[in-house]
């Protein structure tokens, strides 16, 4: 790191902040408020050519920067869209770091689906920061293990459905390949280590929607695998779980992960949510309709009292009623801050209560995933 020099006083214009001296690399910073905006290029004016700007402000990046560094909420739909914006200059840049304050991987998974190279979650650390910019083999070991890597199976299916959630809340084209290839590590991971493993990562590491999917996903594989079901059918089956609540990307996060029971407005909203995702995914031409069949009848019952269509018997075809069970079992063990995770135990006999509603045969096939796999 080179010793710290005497550089010019910040000037600050349209939200922004710049620090110049040119025999110093140019790092950007992007931030979503001034104090962070800040906080940030404070900590490496000494060091560093710095510019920075505020999300909210008119991009104006002239040059390419040796690196990016972007501290920002990213579950807010504006901040995501800001960086998006800027996506084709910041790609240019040797490291894009990302500050995630908030230790949730949900985050974490957002930026690395918006490009990052590193990701820094927890407070700000300058020493870290710094060590980064310079060099990521001084990064310390404990860095390098808060931020989870893309090549693991878990962060990339979360990194597949943060940018899937991403892509519907912008009205950008939808990476279905990369989706369904993270299906595809998800059914290497259990077949070689099993559903329990999945499970207890998942829950440990993911919170709401995002956790829902991958269990959903995970436990979805696991019954296929019991089945039986051809290597054709199990490609089905993983990829109708990962797209099966995209349309839930439309609805507010405050009824998504609201504690506790919904009124009736936002029950009806959450039911939106099969059709919504129909609709985003039928024109694709790499979405089967087996897939969308799953997609928008994953909570219909086979006696009619289900949405959107109301459908009964023999119009819900094997993989919505294996999704379904799965939606329901990974629905109910579920990890919630505001409430105790449900044994599988009791999980399995609320699916064997809901008589005429799921196939008695696939309930008692399911026995084995839901409690010994």
């Amino acid at each position: 790191m080179q010793s710290a020099r005497t550089i010019s006083s910040p000037v600050k214009s349209d939200g922004g902040i710049r620090t110049t001296e040119a025999v110093r690399p140019f790092v950007h910073v992007l931030a979503d408020s001034s104090d962070k905006l800040a906080g940030v290029c404070s900590a490496l004016e000494r060091h560093f050519t710095v510019a920075g700007e505020r999300l909210d402000a008119e991009a104006r990046l002239s040059q390419v920067p040796f690196a990016v560094v972007v501290r920002a909420e990213l579950r807010d739909v504006g901040n995501i869209a800001a960086i998006k914006k800027r996506a084709g200059k910041l790609a240019k840049a040797t490291k894009r770091i990302f500050l995630v304050e908030h230790s949730s991987h949900v985050g974490i998974s957002q930026a690395y689906a918006l490009g990052a190279t590193l990701v820094l979650p927890g407070a700000i650390n300058k020493s870290k920061l710094l060590a980064a910019l310079a060099d990521p083999a001084e990064l310390t070991s404990g860095a390098s293990s808060d931020a989870p890597q893309p090549d693991n199976a878990v962060e990339a299916a979360a990194t597949a459905i943060a940018s899937m959630f991403t892509a519907v809340t912008l009205g950008e084209p939808l990476d279905v390949d990369g989706t369904k290839e993270a299906g595809r590590r998800i059914a290497d991971r259990i077949t070689e280590h099993g559903l329990s493993e999945w499970l207890a990562t998942v829950r440990r590491h993911h919170e709401g929607t995002y956790q829902h999917c991958l269990l959903v996903t995970g436990v979805a594989i696991d019954f296929g695998l019991s089945l039986g079901v051809g290597r054709t059918d199990l490609e089905r089956l993983y990829s109708a779980a990962m797209f099966h609540d995209i349309g839930k990307a439309q609805i507010p996060l405050a009824i998504l992960d609201k504690p506790g029971r919904l009124d009736t407005d936002e029950r009806a909203m959450i039911e939106k949510h099969p059709a919504a995702g129909y609709e985003f995914l039928k024109d694709h031409e790499k979405i089967s309709p087996e897939i969308l069949d799953a997609v928008r009848h994953h909570h219909e019952y086979l006696d009619g009292s289900g949405y959107p269509d109301a459908l009964c018997g023999e119009s819900i075809n094997d993989i919505v009623r294996i999704l379904t069970i799965s939606d329901i079992f990974a629905a109910l063990i579920e990890h919630r801050h505001y409430k105790p995770t449900m044994p599988r135990t009791e999980a399995y006999n609320i699916l064997c209560g809901m008589t005429g509603k799921l196939e008695k045969a696939l309930v008692t096939s399911f026995k084995e995933v839901a409690l010994t796999r």
